[in-house]
C-alpha cells in the first residue's frame, strides 16, 4: 500500500518549488470497492518534487462515516505530520489508505481539512 509521498516517479522533476497545490481542473472521485468514499469540485492537486501527484479532498466531501481513525501517524519534513484513517466499504476494508496533514506546515497549508487516498483506492481526478 502506498503511503504519503511514497510513490516515485522515474524521473525527478528537479526545476521549480519542492511542493506546488493547485486546484483540480474537474470534478474528481474516490471509489473503493465500488462505494463512492469521495467527491468534489473543489479538490486538490499536490504536486512533490519527485513524486506522483496526488488529489486532496476537503473533508466535508468525503463519507467520513465509512473511515475509522487509526493510531498510525508519520512525519514529512515538508508537509507536516500526518494521520491515518481505514477506510471500508461494502464488506472490505482498506487499513491507513485515506491520511491529512491536520496542522500542515504554513508551505502547505491549503492542504488542511483534506484527505487523501493511497493508490489502491481508485481516485480520479
Amino acid at each position: 500500500m502506498s503511503t504519503p509521498s511514497s510513490a516515485k516517479r522515474d524521473t525527478p522533476d528537479t526545476a521549480g518549488p519542492r511542493i506546488r497545490i493547485e486546484p483540480c481542473t474537474r470534478t474528481a472521485r474516490v471509489i473503493f470497492n465500488g462505494e463512492t468514499v469521495a467527491k468534489s469540485d473543489a479538490a486538490l492537486v499536490l504536486h512533490e518534487r519527485g513524486y506522483e501527484p496526488r488529489v486532496y479532498f476537503p473533508m466535508h466531501d468525503v463519507r467520513m462515516d465509512l473511515l475509522t481513525t487509526t493510531d498510525r501517524s508519520t512525519h514529512c519534513p515538508y508537509k507536516g505530520d500526518a494521520s491515518y484513517w481505514t477506510v471500508a466499504a461494502e464488506g472490505q476494508q482498506a487499513e491507513n489508505a485515506a491520511w491529512a496533514y491536520r496542522q500542515p506546515i504554513d508551505d502547505v497549508a491549503a492542504i488542511k481539512d483534506h484527505l487523501s487516498f493511497a493508490d489502491p483506492i481508485r481516485t480520479d481526478a
